[in-house]
């Protein structure tokens, strides 16, 4: 996974995969006939979404030695990402996710990361810390803390940054990827020494600081040395915490159709607004628009929207 030395705008590092979403609403998987396939993987749709904006974005991820690992790259490619980083593991299929589609909120997911997941297989040795030190921001996801060896790779990658320039944690926290919550939470602590953004939902914010209150979430993650903690409420909004005080943002009403994407397309927002230098208000402003715009349509990376699409979303708002 080594290359010429590149600076990036954003450096996102874990899940990529294949998302094979049905193309029927309100159906049980055991009932589906049509389906669609598309890029998928946390990690991947940030920097897709963060592409999509103009910015340099490029993902650090592991596929299979297969088709899908063939498609993943395509797609990737094709959204603007930089694919040097991506490497392969033979032995490993490339991860396929399924989910049923029950709007506005029931998106059951149904992971096939067996026997292990590529993304799960990168190593310390094998990463670029070059790349990783100079990108502006790097972004880095709880579940990359899960296993071996990319646990090791993950923190190692943390360390190399030492808190310089912008470095977000995704607190995204996926039980089925833990043998405890327990065992997580000691990784998100570790983890949390060496960033400078946090972000995640209430169930994944208790996870990283064993508090559920959203204001005491952020106050919490901040005592950890977090510049920015970014705690988001469902249908109460979203909550940040930074040097300035506090911003609490409502969310902006859609018509949900795949509720998986936002949280992505939000990541990928956020990071514009950083780059940018706008003030916390606005960032999530404009990140919740464009989450907006993605729980609207059925794909993830194929939804990620521009930045006229989001402004055009929040004139729509007022």
């Amino acid at each position: 996974m080594r290359s010429a030395r590149a600076v990036f705008d954003l450096l996102t590092m874990g899940r990529a995969g294949v998302d094979v979403y049905p193309l029927e609403v309100g159906v049980g998987l055991e009932d589906v006939t049509a389906f669609g396939k598309y890029l998928g993987g946390s990690s991947a749709n940030v920097a897709v979404a963060a592409a999509r904006y103009g910015l340099s974005s490029a993902l650090v991820t592991k596929t299979g030695a297969d088709p899908f690992g063939r498609f993943v790259r395509t797609a990737l490619a094709g959204f603007g990402v930089h694919t040097g980083h991506v490497g392969t593991s033979p032995g490993l299929p490339t991860p396929v996710t399924f989910c049923e589609i029950f709007p506005p909120d029931d998106f059951p997911l149904y992971f096939y990361r067996f026997p292990k997941a590529p993304d799960l297989d990168i190593r310390a040795d094998e990463l670029d810390l070059d790349a990783i030190r100079s990108a502006r921001i790097l972004w880095v996801t709880v579940t990359g803390l899960c296993q071996e060896p990319s646990r090791s790779a993950t923190l190692a990658a943390l360390r190399a940054r030492d808190r310089a320039g912008i470095t977000v944690l995704d607190l995204d926290y996926r039980p089925m990827f833990w043998s405890s919550r327990e065992q997580a939470r000691s990784y998100v602590g570790e983890a949390l020494d060496h960033v400078t953004v946090a972000v995640g939902n209430l169930d994944e914010c208790d996870n990283a600081v064993g508090v559920r209150d959203p204001r005491e979430a952020a106050k919490a993650l901040r005592a950890k040395g977090i510049s920015l903690a970014v705690v988001k409420q469902g249908p109460a909004g979203v909550l940040a915490l930074d040097d300035s005080g506090e911003v609490e943002v409502p969310p902006l009403p859609v018509d949900v159709v795949n509720g998986l994407g936002a949280g992505d397309a939000f990541g990928g927002a956020l990071c514009l607004g950083l780059l940018s230098g706008w003030d916390t208000e606005r960032i999530i402003r404009f990140a919740n628009a464009a989450g907006a715009i993605v729980a609207g349509q059925l794909a993830c990376s194929d939804a990620m929207p521009t930045r006229a699409q989001v402004e055009e979303k929040l004139r729509e708002n007022g």
